[in-house]
């Protein structure tokens, strides 16, 4: 053996040092004192085995690590769709119940006989509901972005709750003392209704904004929007039929009399209650969509030039990962590992930098959103269709009984239906509205390429995404437009002396009325969230939603003054009621010509959008 072979046969690897025994063991030593060939064997075998031990342990253990980071991956990802749909199905619970007040036309007529409201103060009654419910949205909106849907669902349950028994003792009481009863005042009934509108405000949109955040980026965001609200239109149709046919007076004859208003009033209160309490805990956005959407918002904001890059403004993943290794890089030199405390503190810290920019980003939408001019364009439509329509919905009862010739059988079906069918008339009719333009306005719309803020303008893969859709495509609009023509043509039809000669007639109306209705509150939110984004979503719906408080206010106010002209002019009966045309005629030809100024608005609305390149 060599001199140099010995050498590199007595080199001892780092790995087999061991300071607390000698380096050779007894009886390992050949001459010269070198290692014998039998311990260098031994040895050799012995850290091929170490080894080999090492590697099997060391690869098991990373299969593990791996197999487990997977399996932790997919339950949160299976967490996170459970938490999606079951919110989703809530939602749509939720809505099935919100839309109570849709239903007033089947005791609105009923405050005008039992306790002698004159149809001024009936009209208040639904007016105040309708201002409680929609001009407090933008309200309700910004705390759902802010605050998550869960506290509204729960405000919602207790103002419903309270509302509804309110109103259910105020009607018990009987008429008030100033029209010679001994009930309770009419402001308390206002107060209750208000209450009611504010109840349907926080349910409706607590259900409709986890639909929309959890489901707006989404291939079918337009069906998934269009669900909650056909149900919210629904709630009218089967509430009134529980009233007809289940909470329901007794004539003396022992025949269904009217609805029992009082057990139909708690019924609603309890209902309502118990929906918003479990609202509360089922309700839910999933964060990392949410995150998703404001982090997009800031690529955005800094392409388009109005951010500057800052940290304050980075997207969150890149911001956690620069906290992650500056805290791995600064406490492996020191200590090696961060305190608890510390990192409780450094998580805190992050927490408020993020509620930061969410806030700075959603005002600065809000204000994006009120400064669009086609914005405002959008909302005039949306004032002039709805308004007519919630103050149809609202006075159904009591148009029913201006059809109906003085001289008819008081005991019989009146000739243009029961109160209840055209209710159910109008929450079927503007439930398929509702469904079918959200399921076809999905399948038809073209892709919304200004709402991909990660693909580049001008890149070649926003070109394929273009040119790889082989579908025919429609703008939403080609379905609102002929949706607001056909709610004319309804009102229209009321306008003639048909309805007066063949009283039937009057079904048509409702179905016209109904549909269209339905189709305006479907499109409006989706064309909301497909133009400026669902990030702010709440909010921005809410501002548009105050338009019918106000329509229906100024139409409510324009058909109960045209009503009580015509009973002092000597076309009323005794009970108050009025009868022929004089009671609502000028009111349908102003609805129409409503709805006509509408279509103008929402054109304009339409072009506006095609001139920056926003399909819809």
């Amino acid at each position: 053996m060599t001199s140099s072979e010995r050498q590199a046969d007595s080199a001892i690897d780092k790995r087999d040092f061991d300071a607390n025994r000698p380096l050779l063991h007894d009886g390992a030593e050949g001459e010269h004192g070198q290692p014998s060939p039998q311990y260098r064997n031994s040895r050799s075998g012995s850290h091929r085995s170490r080894l080999s031990r090492d590697s099997a342990n060391s690869d098991d253990g990373l299969l593990t690590d791996v197999v487990e980071g997977i399996v932790e991956r997919d339950r949160r990802i299976m967490h996170r769709e459970v938490v999606r749909v079951v919110s989703f199905a809530w939602g749509v619970v939720t809505c099935l119940g919100a839309g109570s007040i849709t239903a007033f036309s089947l005791y609105g007529h009923l405050l005008l006989t039992r306790l002698h409201y004159t149809q001024l103060r009936v009209n208040a009654v639904s007016i105040a509901a309708e201002i409680a419910m929609y001009l407090l949205v933008p309200l309700f909106g910004f705390l759902c972005d802010r605050y998550s849907p869960s506290p509204l669902s729960l405000g919602s349950g207790i103002m419903f709750g309270v509302g509804y028994l309110l109103a259910a003792f105020t009607y018990k009481k009987g008429p008030p003392s100033d029209v010679g009863g001994d009930g309770w005042p009419f402001w308390v009934m206002l107060v209750a209704f208000i209450l009611i509108g504010m109840g349907t405000s926080c349910m409706y949109l607590s259900a409709v904004a986890t639909c929309a955040k959890n489901y707006g980026r989404g291939k079918h965001k337009g069906i998934m929007l269009a669900i909650p609200i056909a149900a919210f239109g629904l709630s009218g149709m089967w509430q009134s039929q529980i009233g007809t046919y289940i909470l329901y007076e007794r004539n003396a004859d022992g025949s269904h009399g009217d609805v029992d208003v009082f057990r139909y009033f708690l019924f609603l209160g309890i209902l309502l209650l118990v929906t918003g309490f479990i609202g509360t805990f089922l309700l839910r956005i999933v964060d990392e969509e949410e995150e998703r959407y404001i982090d997009e918002t800031v690529e955005e904001l800094e392409r388009s030039g109005l951010l500057e890059e800052s940290d304050f403004f980075r997207p969150r993943h890149e911001v956690r990962a620069a906290a992650e290794y500056g805290t791995f890089s600064s406490d492996a030199d020191e200590t090696g590992s961060m305190t608890n405390s510390e990192d409780e503190r450094e998580e805190r810290k992050r927490e408020e930098e993020e509620r930061r920019k969410k806030n700075w980003l959603l005002n600065y939408e809000t204000r994006a959103f009120l400064q669009d001019p086609t914005m405002w364009w959008l909302a005039a439509g949306f004032f002039l269709v709805t308004g007519p329509g919630e103050s149809y919905i609202n006075n159904l009862g009591t148009i029913i009984p201006t059809l109906t010739p003085p001289t008819y059988a008081p005991e019989a079906a009146p000739p243009a239906g029961l109160p209840s069918t055209h209710v159910s008339t109008v929450a079927l009719t503007s439930t398929i509205a509702r469904l079918l333009t959200g399921s076809l306005s999905d399948f038809f719309a073209p892709p919304a390429l200004h709402l991909l803020p990660s693909i580049p303008e001008g890149s070649r893969h926003r070109s394929e995404i273009a040119s790889d859709d082989k579908r025919t495509t429609l703008s939403r609009m080609t379905f609102l437009l002929p949706s607001a023509l056909i709610l004319s043509i309804g009102y229209l039809i009321l306008s003639t002396p048909l309805p007066l000669e063949q009283p039937s007639i009057f079904h048509l109306t409702t179905a016209f009325v109904g549909f269209g209705y339905g189709s305006a509150f479907s499109l409006t939110p989706i064309l909301i969230s497909a133009v400026w984004g669902v990030e702010n979503f709440a909010t921005n719906w809410g501002i548009v939603a105050m338009m019918p408080a106000l329509g229906a206010a100024l139409w409510g106010v324009i058909y109960s003054t045209a009503y009580q002209q015509a009973v002092d002019s000597g076309s009323g009966s005794a009970d108050g009621q009025c009868h022929g045309w004089r009671c609502f005629g000028v009111w349908a030809v102003g609805c129409t010509v409503s709805v006509w100024i509408a279509i103008a608005a929402w054109l304009a609305a339409w072009r506006g959008w095609k001139r920056r390149g926003i399909v819809v």
